[in-house]
Parts: structure tokens; C-alpha cells; sequence
């Protein structure tokens, strides 16, 4: 348990790794929530447009 205890305390430096982790985390969390939001957005574009221009025909 000590060599646990002291691989989380990272040497003292603990606070600054575990943020960094966790500000990774939440950015590329981030980043792939926007990315399927903006994915989905698309697709409904090109489905509107897809059916606005078989109605003209």
C-alpha cells in the first residue's frame, strides 16, 4: 500500500499531475461531445437539403 500511496503523491508534484490529467480529460472529453454535436448537425443539413431538392423536382 506505501508504494501506492506514494506513486499518487508523485513526488510531491500529485496536484499538478492529477489536474492535468483531469483537464485533458474534460478538453478531449470536450472535444468529442462537440464533434458528434457538430457531426449530427451536418447530417441533418444534408437530409433537409437532400429533401428540399427532390421536392423541386
Amino acid at each position: 500500500m506505501n508504494a501506492l500511496t506514494e506513486f499518487l503523491a508523485m513526488g510531491g508534484y500529485a496536484f499538478y499531475v492529477w489536474a492535468s490529467y483531469a483537464a485533458a480529460f474534460v478538453l478531449i472529453g470536450g472535444i468529442v461531445l462537440w464533434s458528434r454535436y457538430e457531426l449530427n448537425a451536418a447530417r441533418q443539413r444534408i437530409f433537409v437539403r437532400a429533401r428540399r431538392t427532390e421536392r423541386s423536382r
